[in-house]
């Protein structure tokens, strides 16, 4: 039979809402020979005659009503995707796969998905918990499609990559409880040169801790090797050594161990959303990086707040 012209079932619709012809053509603004025409033309691709008398009025034939019947099925998919369309092109509908490190996740990226939850329900965040580095992998393979990260260094993440600053992370220092320095005013990281240190054998924070220690004169001793946040400030309060924490993650869970600002060294990281190139202007993308830009001001405000 050929394809289906929707403009000819649409005016079959028409005639069949309206009664006539004329009227039809009013409603489509056609002439009534234009909507003759195209009924005609359908009546022909299907083999079967579409209209028949009924008074002074015309009605749809049997045939014509099983073509209606599946039309309609195909009119009501296309009016949810254009519903849908008009979502995605508005960031307010879609699928967005973020990978993140684990106190970005909590710090940034929860925040942002129940905002998210709220001002645009039918946009869906999946999230992938990876290492700072594995995230910006699994960008690159198109595993996901935002990656927060963490920048290291004046280069940034490379090419192919479009990155946005979201937060400049306060380093702040744990000391096990006790610690002789762990109530002297004005402590500077070079204080704790001489001290056993804990931090990650390979990746971002390792080279953070590194260039933190670095700017203020030594290089640290890692006497032991850990990741996990929780696990590191366990091993502080133990008094196993001391380490670089970011203030996203020891907020609220320090324990026992005494964790203490840096004001005069003002150590940080830099934590960063990034995108492939050619995606950045892609309508969810942009949404969820606008909700992940707002809740970093957010959070930048209580970390100053707090400093103070």
């Amino acid at each position: 039979m050929g394809e289906w012209d929707l403009r000819r079932l649409r005016v079959l619709r028409a005639v069949d809402e309206c009664g006539t012809v004329t009227a039809a053509a009013e409603r489509l603004h056609l002439s009534p020979s234009a909507v003759s025409q195209q009924i005609s033309a359908l009546a022909r691709q299907v083999g079967a005659p579409m209209l028949e008398p009924y008074g002074r009025r015309v009605r749809l034939t049997p045939a014509a009503r099983l073509v209606l019947r599946h039309a309609a099925v195909v009119f009501g998919q296309l009016e949810r995707a254009e519903a849908e369309l008009a979502g995605y092109l508005h960031g307010e509908a879609g699928e967005v796969r973020v990978g993140a490190f684990a106190t970005a996740i909590t710090g940034l990226l929860v925040p942002a998905v129940a905002r998210l939850r709220e001002a645009a329900p039918r946009l869906t965040v999946r999230v992938v918990e990876a290492e700072a580095d594995e995230a910006v992998r699994l960008l690159a393979a198109g595993d996901v499609d935002l990656a927060l990260s963490l920048a290291v260094g004046p280069v940034g993440l490379g090419p192919g990559f479009v990155e946005t600053a979201l937060l400049s992370d306060p380093l702040d220092v744990a000391l096990p409880p006790g610690h002789p320095l762990a109530g002297t005013p004005g402590l500077r990281l070079a204080d704790l040169a001489a001290e056993p240190w804990i931090y990650g054998a390979a990746g971002p924070w390792r080279e953070i801790t590194a260039a933190a220690c670095a700017q203020a004169g030594f290089t640290p001793e890692r006497a032991h090797t850990a990741a996990d946040w929780t696990a590191i400030l366990a091993m502080v309060a133990a008094g196993l050594g001391v380490a670089l924490v970011p203030r996203l993650a020891s907020a609220g869970r320090g324990g026992a161990a005494v964790v203490r600002a840096l004001p005069a060294d003002l150590p940080t990281r830099r934590v960063v959303a990034a995108v492939r190139s050619g995606t950045e202007r892609t309508p969810p993308l942009r949404r969820v990086l606008a909700e992940l830009t707002a809740v970093a001001e957010l959070t930048a405000v209580a970390k100053t707040l707090q400093s103070d």
